[in-house]
């Protein structure tokens, strides 16, 4: 996994630290809610779906690119493996996503 992620690009790394923020802040809402916390899930939401799409299709640029540049056939399982890869910021960011809006159901309750 160490080896996957130094091979990522600067995009891809820094869209699964905007995936992973708003699970960060619904823990933290979880535990203590606030409404200042509260405000802050949707933007931070906003922001780590548009940050998984702008990775998803950085990634689908790149395999684009790729290909237009591969001498004779096209290798399709290299292509296959890069598309796993371009897919991974959106599965981490919505992944983390469900468990932030859970997190703040629950402290939802906790607040009322």
């Amino acid at each position: 996994m160490i080896d996957a992620l130094s091979q990522a690009s600067l995009l891809a790394l820094l869209s699964l630290i905007v995936g992973v923020s708003p699970m960060v802040m619904g823990i933290i809402y979880a535990v203590r809610p606030t409404e200042s916390r509260l405000a802050l899930m949707r933007p931070l939401s906003l922001a780590a779906v548009f940050a998984s799409l702008c990775a998803l299709w950085s990634g689908v640029i790149n395999i684009g690119v790729g290909i237009a540049n591969t001498a004779g056939p096209v290798p399709w399982a290299t292509v296959a493996v890069a598309a796993s890869e371009a897919l991974v910021p959106m599965f981490v960011a919505f992944g983390c996503l469900t468990v932030a809006w859970l997190c703040v159901a629950l402290g939802l309750r906790r607040h009322d």
